[in-house]
Order: structure tokens, then C-alpha cells, then sequence
């Protein structure tokens, strides 16, 4: 008998036209769906007319039923993945039955569909060339600690950041952000993506935080936060090596790895001045 296989099936975030025919005629031609909460998407299915039996896969069954899933494929059954609105895997179910699935050999397909990330990237105004997803942080009730270390991680980020907040938690967020930067950045908040009441914010941290005083709004939020400029990290450099002496500018690249000839060269290069200079006053010191 052949082996089934897995499909992770993209649903709208929002706007159910948002919706692709493959993932339609998908969830209709397999043998059962995955869904993160059968509650919410019973509605998506009755909206589309899609009779295919479901049962539940979310982030508290995700190993046993991932196991489950898997022992109906080898038989041969199709199974299709859903989770509540978006693609599965991100920031949603489906890493452990992806997982399990390429370990025992089985043919997983992704169909394309939305992801508010990428929705927010696109309209964010900042650069898309490159950026990083960080999806949810720890809240400070569950990881303390954890946040901070992202947050101070993501200060040096020269990429374009991207997370997802909750309506109670986004003015914490802005203001960590903030406090942990050190300095205001431009930032677009993407409100309630792709639904009747979408909203697109071009601010900064100062006016965002200014703006969620005293309230906390409604809908998720996905934030799109300018990274660090090279301009920036350049000043920050030059401050810090302003306050050491040459051997000791020169000894912090020989710590890095460098030999003798090539941390001469960065510290003439920071300095400004030639190379042949770094080298005579460091011969007139000895």
C-alpha cells in the first residue's frame, strides 16, 4: 500500500476570498483535516461547503497526535493541515508533525497563503530586502529573562524586525522596545490585517507608545520595527574606541583572531589614519 502524505494548507488571516483553489480542492480530496480548533474552522469549512471529516491538532497534543496522524499516513491516508487563520508552522501548530513526517519518510506539500508577517513587511515602508522574524516574545509573567535577552538581542538587529502582539500586551512591548533601543525608531503597526476594519500605522516607538497611553486597543497587531542603522553601529564603534589607547584598540582585534598585519589595518582603518602611522607608534612605545 502507499504512503499518504501531509498537506499544510494556508487559510485566510482575515478575508476569506483571501483563500487559493488548490487549498479548496485540497481539503476537499483529503481523507481528514488537521485543524488547530475545529470550533473555528467548522465555520470556514460550512462557508465553502467542504464536508471532509476533522479532528483536533493544536499546541497541547501536538507530540501524541502528531504520532496518530503519522501512523494514518504510512496506511495511506491524506491528511490536511489547518490551524485557525494563516500558515501552519508559523507561530501556529505544525512543526512537530512536519517533523515526524520527514523522519518516517513521509511527503509533506506546503500551499501558499497568507501569513501576516509577510503582509506587514510588505506594507511596513522600511527595507524588505532583509529582516528577521520573531514572531510572539515571552511575556515577562512566563520568561522574564528570556525577554530581556531578546530584547537586548535585537537592539544590535540591523535587519528589518517583525513580531506579532496582543492587543493587552502591545504598549509593554513598544515601551521595552524603547527602553532597551535606547534611542526611537520608525515602526508600522498592522492592525487586523485583511478584516473590515484593517488599520496601518506609520509611526515611531515615541508616538506609538503615546498613542497606546492610558488604553489598550483591539485586534492583533502585527509591528514591523526599523533596524539598527550602519550609521548608527559606526558611532557607537568609533565611541567606544575613542576611550582606548592604540595597544589597546590594537590588542581587542589580536583577541578577535586577527595576526599583527591585519589588526593594524582595522585599527588605521577606524582611526582614520594610515596604517604606517599605527605601526610607528606602537615601535616609539616600546
Amino acid at each position: 500500500m502507499p504512503i499518504g502524505k501531509i498537506s499544510l494548507c494556508a487559510t485566510p488571516i482575515g478575508n476569506l476570498e483571501d483563500i487559493s483553489f488548490r487549498v479548496l480542492r485540497t481539503l476537499k480530496e483529503a481523507d481528514l483535516i488537521a485543524a488547530e480548533d475545529t470550533r473555528n474552522s467548522i465555520k470556514l469549512l460550512n462557508h465553502f461547503e467542504i464536508k471532509t471529516p476533522m479532528t483536533a491538532y493544536h499546541e497541547f497534543n501536538k507530540v501524541e497526535k502528531a504520532r496518530e496522524l503519522i501512523a494514518q499516513c504510512l496506511e495511506g491516508k491524506h491528511i490536511a493541515l489547518i490551524t485557525d487563520a494563516g500558515t501552519p508552522c508559523i507561530s501556529d501548530p505544525g512543526e512537530e508533525l512536519v517533523k515526524q513526517a520527514v523522519e518516517q519518510g513521509i511527503p509533506v506539500e506546503s500551499l501558499p497563503g497568507a501569513a501576516a508577517f509577510v503582509l506587514t513587511l510588505s506594507l511596513s515602508a522600511l527595507s524588505t530586502r532583509r529582516f528577521c522574524f520573531e514572531a510572539f516574545l515571552p511575556t515577562e509573567k512566563a520568561n522574564k529573562k528570556e525577554r530581556q535577552r531578546l530584547l537586548t538581542q535585537l537592539k544590535e538587529e540591523e535587519r528589518t524586525i517583525l513580531l506579532y502582539e496582543a492587543p493587552h500586551h502591545l504598549r509593554k512591548t513598544l515601551e521595552d522596545f524603547r527602553e532597551a533601543f535606547g534611542e526611537n525608531r520608525k515602526i508600522t503597526l498592522a492592525r487586523e490585517l485583511s478584516k473590515k476594519h484593517e488599520e496601518i500605522l506609520y509611526l515611531d516607538l515615541d508616538l506609538a507608545i503615546e498613542k497606546y497611553k492610558g488604553e489598550d486597543p483591539r485586534g492583533e497587531f502585527a509591528l514591523a520595527i526599523e533596524g539598527k542603522s550602519l550609521e548608527k553601529k559606526k558611532e557607537e564603534a568609533k565611541a567606544l574606541w575613542e576611550e582606548w589607547t592604540m595597544e589597546e584598540h590594537l590588542q581587542k582585534y589580536l583577541d578577535n583572531g586577527l595576526c599583527e598585519k591585519e589588526a593594524m589595518k582595522m585599527v588605521a582603518k577606524d582611526r582614520g589614519i594610515g596604517k604606517r602611522e599605527v605601526y610607528q607608534y606602537l615601535k616609539a612605545k616600546e
